[in-house]
Formats: C-alpha cells, structure tokens, sequence
C-alpha cells in the first residue's frame, strides 16, 4: 500500500508544479476544471499503461520523454512569447480562454500524465489492485493539483507580471528535466 501511495504522490508532482504555474496567472475558472483533468489523465493513462502491458510498455517508454519535452517545451515558449508581445501592455483580466483555452489545458493534463502510462506497467506489481492503485493515482493527482493552483493563485498575487515568464521557464524546465532522466 506504501508503496501504492509513493507511486501516486511521485506521479502527481508535474501536475501539482503544473497547476501552481497556471494559479499563479490567476486564472480562478481553472481551479476546478486543472485538477479535473491532470486526475483523470493521470488515472487514465495509468489504465492505459496497465492494458497496454508488455507490447505497449517498451514503445510508451521509448517515446514518452521525447513527446513531454516537446509539448511542455512549446508551451512553455508560447508563454515567453505571450509575456514578450504584452511587455508595456495594461493586463486584461485573465481568464480560462486565455492562452489557448481547453485545448491548452488538454495538452498540459497529457503532457504531464505520460509517464503515468509508462508507470502503469508496473501496477500488476504493486500490492493492491491496480483498479485501487488507478482511482488512488487520479484521487492524489486531483488533490495535489488543486492544493498546487491555490498556493500558485495565491503567489501570483505577490508576482504580478512576471508570473508568465516564470512559469514558462517553469514548463520549459519540466519538460528538460523530463528529457534528461529518461535519455
């Protein structure tokens, strides 16, 4: 069970870094919808993983770092873009459709559950049931994430501006450090 919970609470933190990186832009309507989707992808991909088994396993593993990097990275660098375009600008009033909407937020739950498929390979190992072990994953990820906006949301108020630049750096950093660990 220990180790059920480790594995949950070690998937979680790209999301939880996530979430905090997008509370800290204010962005209120995401609170409920972020967590939403980084537990439900988070569980799912995990599901995936555990279906997927052996044939899936050594494709998700060889390419899951490779598409994390790409898609954190693009992020990342349209948000430095974003920040670099509005520079003098009066901030508008963020909100959900701002830097792309739900598709942004798709790519952010997908991007940072990858690994997470290639995890779920493992659950057949773990003490408990893997249809435990997948609820436990998407109940922590949600959790972690909600927690990791709210404190975002509430150093976004402190940051003001320059919030769009730290957390592009922010998912640029993710995502090489996702890169580096799995080269």
């Amino acid at each position: 069970m220990i180790e059920t919970i480790a594995l949950a609470f070690g998937l979680a933190m790209d999301a939880t870094a996530m979430a905090a990186v997008r509370g800290l832009q204010g962005r209120s309507r995401e609170l409920w919808l972020l967590p939403l989707l980084f537990g439900v992808f988070q569980a799912g991909m995990s599901a995936i993983g555990w279906a997927a088994g052996a044939w899936g396993g050594r494709y998700i593993e060889r390419w899951d770092h490779w598409i994390a990097f790409v898609l954190l990275g693009g992020i990342g660098i349209k948000m430095l873009v974003d920040a670099w375009d509005s520079r003098g600008e009066e901030a508008e009033a963020p909100d959900a459709t701002a830097n792309g909407g739900l598709i942004v937020l798709l790519g952010l739950a997908l991007a940072t559950s990858i690994d997470a498929a290639a995890a779920g390979l493992t659950l057949p190992l773990l003490s408990v049931s893997p249809w435990f072990a997948i609820g436990l994953i998407g109940f922590i990820t949600l959790a972690c994430s909600t927690f990791g906006f709210v404190l975002g949301r509430t150093a976004g108020k402190w940051l003001g501006g320059a919030v769009t630049v730290v957390g592009g750096l922010i998912l640029i950093g993710i995502g090489i450090r996702i890169l580096v660990q799995h080269t």
